[in-house]
């Protein structure tokens, strides 16, 4: 069961508009996890001639992660979502390209906030098994101002 899994609503809380979205799903959500799905379509921009997702689209699937748990707790809070970028990325490593048509599962744990700076731990599931791995930081840009 997920609790929002209609695009237009998944696109009101992140800042990203197709055909660049790659979460389709938010599945489960707490103040500092979050848990998403996306099932890759065969037209993807970020699909291969292969029909693969590209390890560009496995980064950004992450991220927009992270972007969706952001989202939905500005929403929450009665706000609209916040723009963010990428700060870092550290210790990711991406096991194996998952096909289009395939769903993936990525549990972001969120390990510290600070002044709109947030540092996450995660991996990107395919059926049970972990496909990628690592850690991000996001900055949201409107704190910065």
């Amino acid at each position: 069961m997920s609790l929002i899994s209609s695009q237009e609503a998944i696109c009101k809380l992140i800042p990203q508009q197709p055909p660049f979205v790659l979460v389709d799903k938010l599945l489960e959500y707490g103040d500092d996890y979050i848990v998403s799905g996306f099932e890759i379509p065969k037209a993807h921009v970020l699909v291969n001639r292969d029909g693969f997702l590209t390890e560009a689209g496995v980064v950004e699937h992450f991220a927009q992660t992270i972007a969706l748990h952001q989202g939905y707790d500005y929403f929450l809070r009665g706000m609209d979502p916040p723009v963010g970028y990428i700060g870092s990325i550290r210790d990711f490593e991406i096991v194996r390209l998952p096909s289009s048509g395939t769903e993936l599962r990525t549990h972001i744990q969120i390990l510290q906030r600070l002044f709109g700076v947030t540092l996450v731990r995660g991996e990107v599931r395919l059926r049970e098994q972990m496909i990628a791995v690592g850690e991000m930081r996001t900055v949201i840009a409107k704190d910065l101002e």
